[in-house]
């Protein structure tokens, strides 16, 4: 089935980026980022930053923006039966040449899944002057890495934002 990716979730003040691979059926449908229950990046990311944890779609995108985070795919298109990653094929990348261009304050990419960076490499050159860091799947299926490991691995990123507070 033929999937296109939502439109970015960023601003002029974002200096984090968030990329996801391709959302999955249940978020193009509600057409919200990590829209299944079963994803635990939102859990995961009010919990790193110590903030309490918001249901509500709308809590969810002032908690981005208060952190300076955007949230994009790093496919533009694909097809795939189902959420699964494994599952891609004829991927379209998205323009991150234009995206760097309209938001340049981005300072770091942080992959949510080794996938979005296999396919990021595979079609498209890292951006000069921007670090990129690879962080465990938020998804469910992620079940090699429990809850609390992926806590604690994805502290940096609320390491790294918490660095523009001072700056």
């Amino acid at each position: 089935m033929y999937k296109t990716a939502l439109h970015p979730l960023a601003d002029n003040s974002s200096r984090i980026l968030i990329l996801g691979t391709m959302p999955g059926d249940q978020s193009i449908a509600k057409q919200q980022y990590y829209g299944n229950k079963g994803n635990h990046f939102w859990k995961i990311i009010f919990t790193i930053f110590n903030e309490n944890y918001s249901a509500s779609y709308d809590d969810r995108k002032t908690f981005l923006k208060k952190y300076k985070i955007a949230l994009w795919n790093v496919l533009a298109s694909c097809i795939r039966e189902g959420s699964s990653d494994s599952k891609i094929t004829n991927e379209a990348i998205n323009d991150f040449v234009s995206f760097h261009k309209e938001y340049p304050n981005i300072q770091h990419v942080f992959f949510e899944s080794k996938s979005a960076a296999k396919f990021y490499h595979k079609h498209s050159v890292p951006q000069q002057g921007i670090s990129y860091h690879i962080l465990p799947s938020t998804s469910g299926l992620n079940a090699g890495t429990s809850f609390s490991q992926k806590v604690e691995m994805w502290k940096i990123l609320a390491d790294t934002a918490h660095t523009f507070d001072k700056s």
